[in-house]
Parts: structure tokens; C-alpha cells; sequence
């Protein structure tokens, strides 16, 4: 039986800057990458299948949303239980040690978008590099963004994205969707993938990555993953930027390690410069998706950084696949680099959060 291609069917099967760009001045300092260097792996999975009948995270776990609150490190993270996918929420004092604590995004039947899948994929909190990472209220509640896929299964069909509210982490309240991928331009109208909210001087900007529909073989075949941002002064009216796609896929040609897949985006500001965090799949096989890294001066134009933060470990390790789906806080002066890894081969893959950071375990 032939396989239909998914964004995880895609993934089982060097970042490289675009031709004639003029690099900031940051790129060209001594060493621009350091802040963002975590090159420190934790040998074992933070969080894991429960492998539980009936568990929303039974078969899988994924993308990692770290924050503090309530004077604890909190995680939002997706599990995967054959169905489609539902959030869950993890506490910890450390970073190292998570507790599981309740099932917050649940599906919903009887709801339009979130009937298979709800994915509450970004909160917004803190992103200077160096602050505490803590969550942040709007008139005492939490603001949280969500995608979700209309159909069931591994992210079936062309999600769309919308926000949540919430006073206590564990019930949130869903807005309708306020970005659709048709009333996007072609990079976008495959569908919309993972949000990350980011605050900065009164506006509030909403970073993504999306899917083109499925191009022709000459173009690779399949469909290409970049990223872009859209921004509202009042969480109400939400405008798409016009120079979006703002992290384009790198050269094919060049074999650059995003070629296919430039994705989920997860932005901070380290003093006046921001950062996006972003994971990167090309068209080398086998496919090995990684963490890279983008540089700007402002929230709308990044370089791309010519090195990868994060790549996938040795045979038998536990991100020997993929490591992807970032996610930044610091604690103690080191910067811990949440991700989703990855070992062994479809159907027995094992999926679960990883961490790595600055400073040696």
C-alpha cells in the first residue's frame, strides 16, 4: 500500500543564505551564534509515550511549549493517541523532572475545527533571552494561540489558527480561527502550522509557518514549509505581513538542510536583536530535520546563521531521526533548548521531548 504523504512521511524520507544578501552587522561579528549555542544534550527523553490504551499521549509526544508560572517551570506539549492530536500540560522545578498534569486541549466533537485536534502550541510570556520566561496576563488572564487539523489523523488536512484564554492553565476558552490558509497567498494555503506569540512595544506578532499545496515534480513534488508573521495592536484584527514569507526555504541546489521545510518558528530578543529558533528539513536522504537559527535587526527581517544548532545524535541515540520543534528559556545562566526527538523508523518510531543547553549536565 502506498503511504499518503504527511508532514511526518516527509520528515522520515548545511543552512545556506540566499544569493547576493547583504549580511548585518551581526553576522559578521566574532562569534554571533555563541548566545544561542546549546551543543549540551541530555542523554534521555524529559517526556514520552505513555504507551497507556486510551491515554491522549499514548502513541507519541511533541512539540514542547516551555514557560514559568505559578512559581514553576510549566510545559504545554501535544500527544498523539492514533486519533489526532490533543494538549496536555507537564510541571517541573528543575527542567529536567516533568510531571504530568492534566489533559487542558482536549478535542472536540461536536466543534467545526477542533473536532480531531486541538494543539495549543504557543503562549506568550517573556522572550527576552536572558528574563525569566514568565507567562504573561492580559487583564488576569493567560494568552495562549492554537492550531488545529479538520480531519483525524497525523496532521490531516489545512489547519488554521486561533487563540485561547485562559485563568489557570488548565481551562481555556477558544476564540474562532483568525488566520485561515485561503485568505493567505500561495505559500500558505496548504494549511497553517505551529504559532508563536511574541509581545514587543504594544503590538502583538504572531509568528507561523504554513504549507504550499502540493507542487508539481519538477518543483520536488510534495509541498514546502516556510514561515511568517501577523501582527494586531488589539487581538481583535490581525494583519498579515507583507513581505511574508519572512523565512523563505534555503537553495535546493546548494542542498541547504531547509530546503523543504523552514518551520515553526519561535522567536526571542537577546538585547536589541531578535532571534528565530526555527527547524529545517532539505531534500538530502535519509531526511534528518535539525535546529537552526535566524538573526534580525527588527520582528520582520532575519539572516539565516550559517551553522545548525542542533542536529540529529548517533545511531541509538534518542534523537537519531529528527530534532526538531524549539522552544528557549534560561535558568541558573545556562539556556536550555527544548525539542521534539525522534528515534527509530516509522511505524515504531519513538517520539518524546529532549532538552539540551548551554552548560555542560
Amino acid at each position: 500500500m502506498i503511504e499518503k504523504p504527511t508532514r511526518r512521511v516527509l520528515l522520515r524520507s548545511a543552512a545556506v543564505l540566499a544569493g547576493g544578501c547583504v549580511l548585518p552587522a551581526y553576522l559578521t561579528a566574532e562569534d554571533p551564534i555563541a548566545p544561542y549555542r546549546t551543543s549540551c544534550k541530555y542523554p534521555k527523553l524529559l517526556l514520552g509515550p505513555t504507551a497507556i490504551k486510551g491515554d491522549f499521549d499514548e502513541k507519541s509526544v511533541d512539540d514542547p511549549i516551555v514557560f514559568r508560572a505559578n512559581n514553576q517551570f510549566n510545559m504545554l506539549y501535544i500527544g498523539f493517541d492514533g486519533t489526532g492530536y490533543q494538549t496536555g500540560l507537564a510541571t517541573s522545578p528543575d527542567l529536567i523532572h516533568w510531571t504530568r498534569k492534566a489533559l487542558v486541549g482536549p478535542r472536540d466533537p461536536t466543534a467545526k475545527y477542533t473536532k480531531f485536534n486541538l494543539a495549543i502550541s504557543s503562549i506568550l510570556r517573556d522572550k527576552q533571552l536572558h528574563g525569566a520566561g514568565e507567562a504573561i496576563r492580559i487583564d488576569g488572564r493567560y494568552l495562549a494561540a492554537w492550531n488545529a487539523y479538520p480531519s483525524a489523523g497525523y496532521e490531516e488536512g489545512a489547519a488554521v489558527i486561533g487563540l485561547a484564554w485562559s485563568h489557570d492553565l488548565l481551562h481555556w476558552d477558544l476564540t474562532e480561527p483568525i488566520l485561515l490558509p485561503q485568505d493567505g497567498t500561495a505559500w500558505e494555503h496548504g494549511g497553517l502550522y505551529r504559532p508563536d506569540l511574541m509581545l514587543e512595544s504594544g503590538t502583538c506578532y504572531l509568528y507561523y509557518n504554513a504549507k504550499t499545496d502540493t507542487l508539481p515534480k519538477a518543483q520536488g513534488g510534495a509541498w514546502h514549509e516556510q514561515s511568517g508573521v501577523a501582527t494586531t495592536r488589539d487581538l481583535k484584527t490581525w494583519t498579515r505581513y507583507a513581505g511574508n514569507p519572512i523565512l523563505p526555504n534555503g537553495s535546493r541546489d546548494a542542498n541547504a538542510r531547509d530546503a523543504r521545510f523552514a518551520s515553526n518558528p519561535y522567536v526571542v530578543k537577546n538585547g536589541n536583536q531578535f532571534a528565530m529558533f526555527y527547524f529545517g528539513f532539505g531534500y538530502e536522504r535519509p531526511g534528518r530535520a535539525c535546529e537552526m537559527l535566524a538573526l534580525g535587526d527588527d520582528p520582520f527581517h532575519f539572516a539565516k546563521a550559517p551553522e545548525i544548532l542542533i542536529d540529529t545524535g548517533e545511531p541509538g541515540s534518542i534523537d537519531e531521526t529528527f530534532a526538531h520543534k524549539p522552544s528557549v528559556i534560561c535558568h541558573d545562566g545556562a539556556l536550555y533548548h527544548f525539542y521534539c526527538a525522534v528515534s527509530g523508523k516509522w511505524p515504531n518510531e519513538v517520539r518524546g521531548i529532549a532538552v539540551a543547553r548551554s552548560k555542560p549536565w
